[in-house]
């Protein structure tokens, strides 16, 4: 099956760029561009694409907006945020809004292919390193709220949680908690649904809000 992609971006190199590594991939294949947020989300509408590689700073609706219209549709559509700068501020609030991970313009050809495809397939696209640097510095340190928000979940699934948060892999939750990776999967599966998650990036985002982690400071 062909992986269908919208690609929403002001600047029509980068758009131009984005198709020719997209088109160039048998299994996946730009149905339609967008040169702002509310085009973009027009689209999505009318083409169904499995996934949007999307602009955060664009004219007329911005890439936040966009995503945060996109989600609330139902669509089935995963949206990768594309960004100049791994610590750009709106990223975390696009995440927020539903995103399915973030991805750098430097990116190389292939990764943006493989970046792709593991949303496409319903996975998160965490860079561990990078996402753990864009939080610490722009997660908001709000009163956590009530206890009964996680009490859904049981403190082995808190536990991993916790760990989802700090940017932590199953395999290495799995080392860390000495249990096996099909384990840690099944209650990687089970958070995401007692809270009504989309993926992994939105478990990283409630660990934060839920004051599981929090932001280092300096």
């Amino acid at each position: 099956m062909t992986i269908r992609v919208v690609v929403a971006d002001d600047q029509a190199l980068v758009r131009g760029g984005f198709r020719l590594i997209i088109d160039a991939r048998d299994d996946l294949e730009v149905v339609g561009e967008a040169a702002d947020g509310q085009h973009a989300v027009r689209l999505v509408g009318e083409l169904r694409p499995d996934v949007v590689l999307m602009d955060v700073r664009m004219p007329v609706m911005d890439g936040i907006d966009a995503t945060r219209a996109i989600v609330a549709s139902g669509s089935a559509a995963r949206v990768l945020v594309v960004t100049t700068f791994d610590l750009d501020e709106h990223v975390l609030t696009a995440l927020r809004a539903g995103a399915s991970g973030f991805l750098l313009k430097d990116i190389r050809p292939a990764e943006l292919a493989e970046a792709v495809r593991v949303v496409a397939r319903g996975d998160a696209l965490l860079a561990p390193t990078v996402t753990r640097r864009m939080l610490d510095r722009f997660a908001h340190t709000t009163t956590p709220p009530a206890p009964a928000a996680l009490a859904c979940l049981s403190p082995r699934e808190r536990e991993v949680l916790t760990l989802i948060g700090q940017a932590l892999s199953n395999s290495e939750i799995a080392r860390g908690l000495h249990l096996s990776e099909a384990t840690v999967k099944s209650h990687v599966s089970a958070v995401l649904r007692k809270l009504g998650l989309r993926d992994r990036v939105q478990a990283v985002v409630a660990a934060y809000d839920h004051g599981l982690v929090e932001p280092r400071r300096g």
